[in-house]
């Protein structure tokens, strides 16, 4: 065991003990973040335009701050991006993390010196959760790899902005920076496919021990290296043991994945955002990411199925219960005020508080009332293949509300690597796990409203095309799993 692993251990079983000790307090933790953030902006403009310093409750809190989107909190981001001080926030944020908004075009999440550490402190502590549960800390003298966005920033009104990943970059600790790749150049470069490239190029005779990305392009890098050495990616990195993720369920990908690498590997779910970091994996036996309670973010959830009525109840993290779909609301030490990120959530365990995220509150279909959502066309797809050779590179699923002939249906499609033997039989598993998933969905078979779904065969690397053409190729740019029109589904049949 080296010192740096032995090091690794020590400060490992520091953080679980201080980690500990908010997670057997968890109300009173949520608390203290909720009244410490009202403090502290009590004085902004966005206090005192709905009272901070009156309020003393979250009934209270609920009732002078309402849900808002980005399209909704706006005016006052816009003023933050003007330059002005103390709008959402005392002073002023030290970065804007630049997202693409559907609506809104750009959106620019702003980023304090109060909420950038936790960044940076949610990506160690998950790292060194695994290490103090597993005892494997040998991966810390390997080189390490984050896929991510160009680390370039630009500059707003003094203010510099950028990919949040990009920017965490400029975070990496020194202790780490001998072992992060690729170089800064390579991290530059701005087209995804020359970038994966030259990543390929610096890191094939590495001993790359932890890799981490989302897996729809962590995908494209292992099978360039797969074609540059001819062999499996565990062949290549032989100490490769870790892989990091987040932004998209990784079951989906698994099998693919493991037949990439030619073994299985251990894996760590992120839930980071450019609005926090929400939550990560803190066991390799346990289902779902321990929800950070004391990162300077205070949880509201609002059940899914109520979400577009009428003033919905706004439940606090001593409320929720385990299996209910909840879109996740914040307020947050960046300023984000009862702020909507759009991820819908599912506790799996409330003592700790862990999560799965289960969708987007915007991406569903519910064409006919059906109100299918991401964890359940994910779920029955890894059904409907257990204990095959089917082998999934990436799918999204669409309505067909008006077909040429015969009933509606839900319309998947699916990029093999392996295909079945026969479509319709697959098509039919896939629909049996939905129906017996979601009873809206099966009562609509059952009632003739829909027909059995259909699968749509993609041609390979058609989805990369996609993405490449919508020009949200790579980086943290991830392809929506449902959608509840044919856009999407329209400009795949023409490819």
């Amino acid at each position: 065991m080296s010192i740096k692993s032995f090091a690794a251990k020590l400060f490992a079983k520091s953080i679980h003990n201080k980690t500990q000790k908010w997670v057997q307090n968890p109300i009173e933790t949520q608390q203290k973040v909720f009244r410490d953030l009202l403090a502290t902006a009590k004085d902004t403009q966005f206090g005192k335009d709905h009272h901070f310093a009156e309020i003393k409750t979250f009934d209270h809190f609920a009732q002078q701050v309402p849900i808002r989107d980005y399209e909704e909190l706006r005016p006052y981001v816009d003023r933050v991006v003007k330059g002005e001080a103390d709008i959402l926030w005392k002073g002023k944020p030290i970065y804007f993390a630049k997202t693409s908004g559907t609506t809104s075009g750009a959106k620019y999440i702003p980023l304090t010196k109060e909420s950038m550490p936790f960044h940076i402190e949610a990506a160690r502590n998950a790292i060194l959760s695994y290490i103090h549960e597993t005892g494997k800390a040998d991966f810390v003298d390997g080189k390490m790899i984050f896929l991510q966005g160009s680390p370039v920033l630009e500059e707003k009104n003094g203010i510099k902005l950028g990919r949040l990943s990009g920017i965490v970059a400029h975070f990496v600790p020194k202790y780490l920076q001998k072992n992060r790749m690729p170089s800064w150049e390579t991290n530059c470069i701005e087209d995804w496919e020359t970038k994966v490239d030259a990543i390929v190029e610096e890191t094939f005779k590495e001993d790359m021990a932890v890799i981490s990305g989302i897996p729809s392009w962590v995908q494209m890098y292992f099978e360039k290296l797969q074609q540059k050495g001819n062999k499996p990616v565990g062949d290549i990195f032989k100490n490769f043991n870790l892989f990091i993720y987040g932004g998209v369920n990784y079951e989906p990908y698994r099998a693919k994945f493991e037949n990439l690498i030619g073994r299985k590997v251990d894996s760590i779910e992120l839930f980071p955002a450019s609005e926090g970091f929400f939550a990560y994996q803190d066991s390799q036996k346990e289902k779902g990411m321990l929800l950070l309670l004391n990162s300077g973010i205070f949880y509201e959830f609002v059940k899914a199925d109520e979400f577009f009525t009428e003033n919905p109840k706004r439940y606090t993290i001593g409320e929720v219960e385990l299996n209910t779909n909840y879109v996740l609301i914040i307020s947050t030490n960046a300023g984000l005020w009862a702020y909507n990120i759009g991820d819908t959530v599912q506790f799996t365990s409330l003592k700790p508080y862990r999560v799965i995220v289960s969708g987007r509150i915007k991406h569903y279909i519910s064409a006919f009332g059906e109100h299918v959502i991401g964890k359940e066309v994910e779920s029955a797809l890894q059904e409907a293949m257990e204990g095959s050779t089917i082998r999934v590179n990436e799918f999204t699923v669409a309505p067909q509300i008006n077909p040429n002939e015969g009933m509606p249906y839900h319309e998947w499609f699916i990029e093999f690597e392996n295909e079945p033997e026969n479509l319709n039989d697959f098509a039919l598993k896939i629909d049996q796990a939905m129906r017996q998933q979601n009873a809206y969905y099966d009562d609509l078979i059952v009632g003739n409203v829909l027909r059995t779904l259909v699968v749509t065969k993609v041609q390979k690397n058609g989805f990369q095309e996609y993405m490449k053409s919508i020009g949200k190729l790579g980086g943290q740019n991830k392809l929506p799993r449902l959608s509840n029109d044919r856009k999407i589904a329209d400009l795949l049949k023409t490819r």
